[in-house]
């Protein structure tokens, strides 16, 4: 596949470089050099990241970051049958358990929440960092999501984390996750009061908790594109309205049908 000239296969991780040391010097940096596209396109392109992922797969099967990086990309590709193998490999091969929630997660998406739940109790989950523990939480609660347990899902929810009033990485999705489970289960209010809570350690822009506090509050957004602008000219046409004629040709004074009142 292309690679683009200002890919120079640098701009990966510094462990992930030392891994790929194992490989010939100029192997090593086509397998870098994919790996960066995989990581360039992976939120935008998921089927281009795929592709790469692939062709890094094929060069470089042995490195564990290339399975990892072959995993994550099918992941994004809702491919959970081949992600959770490629995690697996990962995981054997570095023998860490930092793939753990991730891996849960794909046995979400395999339609296997009770599997999920049994890994959230495992004894892995203990060995996570703090963001890995609370990246288990959320899948843990997901799963009770998938089984139709609302209330067991918002137990789970509730943390010290989630009560923190410090923001860290993980804080913006815990709460939007809580927020959208009180939702859920009818619970408005408070869901309301998390999506607030959300937007305010949101600083990145990765949820949509300020549209979904809008539409609790009954903001309705429009596109600013109209099909008329503000001359009175069909925009979508170019055609001019005449006087006295909304866009669809009918008299502006005209009254609406009984069926379409207010």
């Amino acid at each position: 596949m292309p690679i683009p000239e200002d890919v120079t296969g640098d701009e990966i991780d510094r462990d992930v470089r030392q891994e790929l040391q194992s490989l010939p010097k100029t192997l090593a940096e086509d397998v870098a050099k994919n790996l960066v596209m995989v990581a360039r396109l992976i939120d935008e392109d998921p089927e281009g990241a795929y592709g790469y992922s692939k062709v890094a797969l094929r060069l470089a099967s042995r490195v564990a970051a290339v399975r990892e990086a072959a995993g994550f990309a099918a992941y994004a590709n809702q491919k959970y049958g081949e992600a959770l193998a490629e995690f697996r490999a990962a995981r054997r091969m570095t023998g860490t358990v930092d793939l753990w929630p991730v891996m849960a997660d794909c046995e979400r998406g395999l339609g296997r929440p009770e599997k999920a739940l049994d890994m959230a109790g495992a004894p892995e989950v203990h060995k996570l960092d703090k963001a890995g523990q609370v990246e288990m939480r959320l899948v843990a609660a997901g799963a009770r999501r998938d089984m139709g347990q609302l209330d067991a899902a918002i137990v789970t929810l509730q943390s010290p984390e989630l009560a923190s009033n410090s923001v860290q990485p993980w804080t913006a999705r815990l709460r939007y996750a809580y927020a959208d489970a009180l939702l859920a289960a009818g619970r408005e209010r408070e869901a309301r009061e998390w999506f607030a809570k959300a937007v305010e350690a949101d600083r990145d822009g990765s949820t949509d908790a300020s549209d979904r506090l809008a539409e609790l509050d009954g903001v309705e957004f429009v596109d600013a594109l109209s099909e008329e602008d503000e001359d009175g000219q069909d925009v979508e046409d170019g055609q001019d309205v005449k006087d006295g004629e909304d866009v669809t040709g009918e008299s502006a004074d005209a009254s609406p049908e009984d069926g379409d009142k207010d």
